[in-house]
């Protein structure tokens, strides 16, 4: 296991070499730069001064030279300087990275719980009206565009009923100590949980569902139940825990997916986190940042998958390290 640990950490090195290059020539065959935005939105005419912060910023190297030294600063954990928040990279990510870590946890545990949940039933209730509406549900959910669904959430739950917030992490003017505040959090994370959680819930419910009906048909299970064991024995102590691989597979390979959806719901609620951060990056042209929150995704992802393999490891003995 350590090993295989080892091994799977030294493999991050290569894998994130590749993002930085890859990203990085994206950029360079972007149209326009960062020095556009910055000079428009200051008015800067002069071109000595253009000049002087084309210097500072190193745009007057060669594109070679430029990704040499962004690698050796990413290798020494720096991730450059944000012109916009006037701040080093690592320090405006870390700034937004709280508030996408409890959206990203919320959404994927209300994602797991309600989809599994939701396949566990359809699978013991097949070809029933339970399935038939599992089924219908899961097929809406993952139809319906997320930002569609949290508008209408704002809509039903914010405008309409006037029982939750319409978005942001916190209300301005609260009176309370920790424990309002907490409270408060909760009410403004329900319904970009919900909007980012539900599409996902989706997915989980009908690979849940196919998986357990496949366990169902092998010849441990029908041993069970001709040993006597009950229904719902039969199903938490031997079906479940097979039926759990693909569903521990796709969480690894959704973590990855889920901070590029939570852009769109960071957008539609107000949500100060990565999302909203890498969208006004992307549109001010402050590749730093851009770059930052890349390599932050492709270690979240790597990570992930890390964590699957052991997981996989302990549900299944059958699996050896090679």
């Amino acid at each position: 296991m350590k090993k295989m640990l080892v091994r799977r950490l030294l493999q991050l090195i290569p894998l994130l070499l590749a993002v930085v290059v890859m990203n990085f020539a994206l950029i360079q065959a972007a149209p326009g730069s960062f020095l556009d935005v910055m000079t428009a939105e200051q008015q800067v005419t002069d071109p000595a001064m253009i000049e002087r912060l084309r210097e500072t910023y190193g745009m007057d190297q060669p594109a070679y030279v430029q990704l040499g030294r962004y690698i050796w600063s990413v290798a020494r954990l720096d991730f450059g300087f944000s012109y916009r928040q006037n701040a080093p990279v690592s320090e405006v990510i870390m700034a937004h990275l709280p508030a996408t870590a409890l959206l990203m946890v919320a959404a994927i545990g209300v994602a797991v719980l309600l989809g599994m949940l939701a396949g566990v039933l359809a699978a013991v209730k097949v070809n029933t009206a339970w399935d038939t509406m599992v089924s219908m549900l899961a097929v809406f959910c993952f139809a319906a565009p997320s930002f569609w669904l949290g508008i209408m959430l704002i809509v039903l739950f914010s405008v309409k009923l006037g029982w939750l917030p319409v978005g942001g992490m916190q209300s301005v003017l609260l009176d309370g100590g920790l424990w309002a505040q907490v409270l408060d959090i909760a009410k403004h994370l329900v319904l970009p949980t919900l909007a980012l959680g539900l599409f996902y819930a989706a997915t989980y419910a009908r690979v849940m569902r196919a998986s357990m009906l496949e366990v169902f048909r092998l010849d441990f299970v029908r041993t069970a139940r001709a040993k006597g064991l009950g229904q719902m024995r039969v199903v938490l102590a031997h079906v479940l825990r097979n039926a759990l691989l693909p569903i521990v597979t796709l969480l690894g390979l959704q973590l990855g997916t889920l901070l590029g959806g939570s852009v769109v719901i960071e957008a539609v609620f107000s949500w100060p986190g990565i999302g909203s951060l890498l969208f006004d990056s992307v549109m001010s042209r402050n590749f730093p940042v851009v770059l930052g929150v890349m390599v932050l995704s492709a270690v979240i992802v790597a990570l992930a998958n890390i964590a699957v393999d052991m997981v996989y490891i302990r549900l299944d003995p059958r699996i050896r390290i090679k």
